[in-house]
């Protein structure tokens, strides 16, 4: 009888610490969960690199190809105008000049 119950009590023991390992253990189920957000994040970083780089594929070939993507390209970056074209830059709301600096509005 005495044998029995060690036997009974080893089990449940053993039962008890193979659940414990099974939820929150190395490889268990809440290991499962995070990994298995993380690998959801990593497939959305693939996936936005992946439409990053299709977008790149296309400027690259436009670049290559395109004299008027080139033109546009040029004169929307670098503020280029034609011969014929005068430039006006008008310095956004807040800022003093084309510096960044902010307007400062007491020496008004």
């Amino acid at each position: 009888m005495f044998a029995h119950r060690v036997v009974l009590a080893a089990s449940l023991l053993l039962n008890l610490v193979l659940c414990y390992n099974l939820v929150w253990g190395k490889s268990g189920a809440i290991a499962y969960m995070e990994l298995r957000a993380r690998c959801e994040i990593l497939e959305n970083r693939i996936s936005a690199a992946g439409e990053q780089n299709l977008a790149l594929s296309r400027e690259i070939r436009l670049l290559q190809s395109d004299a008027k993507y080139i033109e546009k390209t040029i004169r929307n970056r670098l503020n280029f105008v034609r011969g014929n074209e005068i430039l006006y830059i008008f310095p956004s709301e807040g800022k003093d000049d084309l510096s960044g600096a902010p307007v400062n509005e007491a020496k008004n």
